[in-house]
Order: structure tokens, then sequence, then C-alpha cells
């Protein structure tokens, strides 16, 4: 069982909490910070109780404030801090991007509940959440731009998907601080809650996919929706659907599903996502870093 620092990861009834966990540093990020979130992905992943993640901060003040750029906090966010020349080696890996990279690939629906403030790679790690809630105190920033660099994290795919490419321009290039009201009407989070109910809402959402679904029919339209909406052609969509359909229409939770229905009551799923993918997934080759 992998022990954790800087991060915690509770797991309940089918939900898992992860929470960014430095205290005295309002959870700014570091390597070991990711290394710690890309192991809890990878355990949730694994783990057929958990149904969703929850993804928050610890305490009141902050989601994540950025990367810790202090010597104890490893320095900036690159996998190796030594220059080279050659932009293809491992070494020079954003940080960011990794984690991103790795959320993106969850088998579980990832829900945010952004606590407080959120800047640089706080607000950055957000974006490959399916569903992102806030508090009435959150503050986001894309700030590179006032530090004399460029967003990270893969937020240049990430955030004008979430938001479109206006707002996303906007926010990178003024590097300002906007609060969780702009961020709701902007598109970047579904909804903003007092403090105290964000866990709360974040937690019913959680339960009714838990309750309510397959969890490999949620695994897979997960990967389905991220995936295929940027491709060229509805086509590439269309491939896809038809023979998710076919295998899943002849699948146990289908039967249970049609079975739940007509006798009005809860279904209990049996398939789990370890065992019973469709047997083309993952149908895409994933790119290497190059």
């Amino acid at each position: 069982m992998t022990e954790y620092t800087q991060i915690r990861l509770d797991k309940a009834d089918g939900i898992a909490t992860l929470t960014l966990y430095r205290p005295d540093k309002m959870n700014a990020f570091t390597r070991t910070m990711m290394d710690e979130i890309i192991a809890a992905m990878d355990d949730t992943d694994a783990d057929d109780s958990v149904r969703a993640v929850i993804v928050t901060g610890h305490g009141e003040r902050a989601f994540c404030a950025g990367a810790d750029l202090t010597p104890e906090g490893g320095g900036h966010v690159f996998s190796d801090p030594n220059p080279v020349s050659d932009l293809a080696d491992e070494r020079v890996r954003d940080g960011g991007g990794r984690l991103t990279l790795r959320l993106y690939n969850s088998k579980k629906p990832l829900i945010g509940a952004c606590n407080g403030v959120a800047v640089g790679v706080g607000a950055t790690m957000q974006l490959p959440f399916d569903i992102r809630l806030a508090s009435d105190n959150a503050r986001f920033g894309f700030v590179f731009a006032r530090r004399g660099i460029v967003p990270e994290a893969c937020s240049s795919w990430f955030l004008p998907r979430a938001v479109g490419l206006q707002t996303a321009l906007e926010w990178c290039m003024t590097g300002r601080l906007f609060d969780a009201q702009e961020a709701l009407d902007r598109g970047l989070v579904r909804s903003v809650h007092p403090q105290a109910e964000l866990m709360d809402a974040a937690r019913a959402i959680a339960r009714e996919i838990a309750d309510n679904t397959s969890a490999v029919s949620v695994s897979m339209t997960r990967a389905m929706l991220w995936r295929l909406a940027a491709t060229e052609h509805p086509m590439m969509a269309h491939r896809v659907d038809s023979r998710s359909i076919y295998r899943l229409s002849r699948s146990n939770d289908a039967k249970e599903g049609i079975a739940s229905f007509l006798e009005k009551r809860a279904p209990a799923y049996p398939d789990t996502v370890s065992a019973d993918m469709p047997d083309f997934y993952p149908w895409w080759d994933e790119p290497g870093y190059v």
C-alpha cells in the first residue's frame, strides 16, 4: 500500500476522495505531489470498488497555490531542472503535463471540488476533471505570462475546450486572477457553493454516479467523449459508437440495466472496469513524447 506524504486518499462507499495536503504551503505543487497523485490514479483505476474520484485541497484557503518554487519544493515543475538542448529529451518534460495526461487517462470519473485559491498548475491540473465545482471564495489564475513563462500542463489543449478560445486567450494573456462567479459564467466550473457545502455537493454528484450507473458504461463514455470530440470527422465517433453499443448491449450490465428498469428497483451492475471493458478498448494509440 502506497504511503502518501503530500496528498490524502480516502475511500468510502464507492467514492474516493483525493486531498492535496500541504497545510503549511497552501497545497503548493511539487514533484512529490505529482508522483503521489499519479500513484493514487493508478490505485483508483485498479480498485473496482471506486466508482468516482473527488479531488480537493486541504483547508479553506487554497486548492493549490501553484508550483512550489522554493528549494524544499524542488524548484519548478520540470522533471529535470538541468537545461538541455534537445527538446525531445524526457528530462525537459513538464511535470504538470505528466499529471494532466494521467488524469486524462483515468478510467474513473473525476470531480473537482475547488475549495479556494487555484493558480498556475493549481488551475491547470483541474482541466482534465470531468466535473468542476468551486467554493464561493475560490480564485483562479492562469498567471504564467506574469511570471515570464507560458501555460503548461497541456492547458493549451484543455482550456479552450472548456471555455472557448477567446476566454482562454484573455485569461492566459492577462494572467489576472478571477473569482468563482466569473469561472461559473465562462464555463470553467458547473456550480459555486458556500465553502461548508462544497464537499456535500461534490459527493452528491459522485453518489448519483455510484448508485445508478454501470462502471463499464461510465468508463467507456468518459473515454469516448474526451477523445472523439477532438477528432476530425463524426465518422470517427460513429465507428467507436457502433462497436461500443454492439459489445455493451450484450453485456451482463445491459441485462441488469433493463431488468432493474422493468422491475422498478435499484440496479446492481455486475461488470467491472478491471475485467469487462470491451475487447477493442483502448481503441487509440497513445502518442509518445518525442
